[in-house]
């Protein structure tokens, strides 16, 4: 049975690092809110980076599963 595209190792290493530089860019408007002392917008922009973590730690989970599944 062929891979599909999205569980193919290009495409989940693609996904990690999309989530990676979405990642980085949040946290980048995390520090701009903190200088801004807006408290608000701290809480709204780190509310917005738990999901971008959630999904780079599934899809780094799932890429440990290939590496571990034996050759077909």
């Amino acid at each position: 049975m062929p891979m599909s595209p999205k569980n193919s190792k290009a495409g989940l290493a693609l996904n990690l690092g999309s989530s990676a530089l979405a990642i980085v860019r949040t946290v980048k408007q995390v520090r701009r809110a903190r200088g801004t002392q807006d408290a608000l917008t701290v809480l709204n922009t780190l509310a917005g980076l738990l999901p971008l973590i959630t999904s780079a730690l599934l899809v780094l989970r799932r890429l440990r599963g290939r590496s571990q599944e034996p050759a077909r």
